[in-house]
């Protein structure tokens, strides 16, 4: 069994792909946009269909990591709440990078420092509002 984070960037997908992309070297392993559907929207999404450039579903790698997302209903804005993304990094140095590369047009909700249990621990909101925990293992 395994468990992936599905991302729903609300109309925003291919910018946060091209963020993570830059800020933690992400690689986009699936593209697929609406108007690549072999189907035409149906029911209640018929009338609420994103326009057809919009993502309909991505596969995207973070390191070892596979996530997912879309861009949903593409309302512009993207809403996630009560979950963080755990980033490990094997140094402070990679640590600080990659929290300073997430809190570009974020906010920084802990400051990376020094803790009981890392060398270095963070917490930072992206530009997407994606909740990040960024942790140098204590090793």
């Amino acid at each position: 069994m395994q468990v992936q984070p599905y991302l729903m960037f609300d109309g925003r997908c291919e910018e946060a792909l091209d963020f993570y992309a830059q800020a933690l070297g992400a690689q986009t392993m699936v593209l697929m946009r609406l108007r690549d559907s072999p189907e035409p929207p149906s029911g209640e999404c018929a009338s609420a269909a994103p326009p057809g450039d919009k993502v309909m579903h991505a596969e995207f790698h973070i390191g070892e990591t596979a996530l997912m997302a879309s861009d949903g209903d593409a309302g512009g804005r993207p809403v996630f709440q009560g979950i963080s993304l755990a980033l490990s990094s094997p140094s402070e140095a990679e640590a600080r990078a990659r929290f300073d590369a997430l809190a570009d047009g974020g906010a920084g909700v802990m400051p990376l420092a020094k803790t009981f249990f890392s060398p270095a621990f963070g917490m930072v909101n992206d530009r997407f509002g994606v909740s990040w925990m960024v942790v140098t293992d204590a090793g």
